[in-house]
Formats: C-alpha cells, structure tokens, sequence
C-alpha cells in the first residue's frame, strides 16, 4: 500500500490572525481559509463555501463550526460536513515554532 506525501505549508507568525477571525490563503493554488479560534487552536477549510461561494474566512466560529457570511450555512471543522448541503475539504493546520503551518493532501 503507497501513502501520498503530504505538503505543508508555512503561512506566517500565529499572530497574523487575531483570535476569533480567519484569513484567506492561495497555498500553490488551492484557496485555503484558516482560523485561529479564540482558544488558540488552528483549523483550515476550503475558502469558499460550495453553496455560493461565500468567503468562509469571513464567517463566524465557535470550537467546531464555521458559519457561511453571506447564507448562514455552517460547515464542522472535523470533517466539512454541512446540515444543509455538500461539506468543505478539511486541512489539518497547527503552529510550529509560533508559525502556521497548513498540511494539503496531493
């Protein structure tokens, strides 16, 4: 069984994104919106939300959801999925050495 390398990438100091908000990333073409919660933690999902391409950098969290700004759809950081329709990719995001760190699937 092959496993595929995984990609990481180094977006910056943690604190280039206050806590509570989230920022909007183009991580070697894939548009990626990462979120420092107000506990500290990291989480990235896809950056625009499939049901109308709403920027989910902009929307509201809490420890496990983003909510869609423009049609109040709400997408689990654990997984993507969404109540109301198709789910968001997921991509594990952490801080290394106070840097954000982003890891892509190929």
């Amino acid at each position: 069984m092959t496993t595929a390398a995984r990609i990481t990438h180094q977006l910056g100091p943690v604190e280039a994104i206050p806590p509570g908000e989230g920022r909007a990333y183009d991580l070697a073409g894939t548009p990626v919106a990462v979120f420092r919660l107000r506990n500290g933690s990291l989480r990235a999902t896809a950056a625009r939300c499939p049901h109308a391409g709403g920027p989910l950098a902009d929307g509201q969290t809490d420890p496990a959801r983003v909510v869609c700004p423009l049609h109040l759809r709400s997408y689990a950081f654990t997984d993507g999925t969404c109540p109301e329709g198709p789910p968001v990719a997921v991509y594990r995001a952490w801080a290394e050495h106070s840097q954000i760190i982003v890891e892509l699937a190929p």
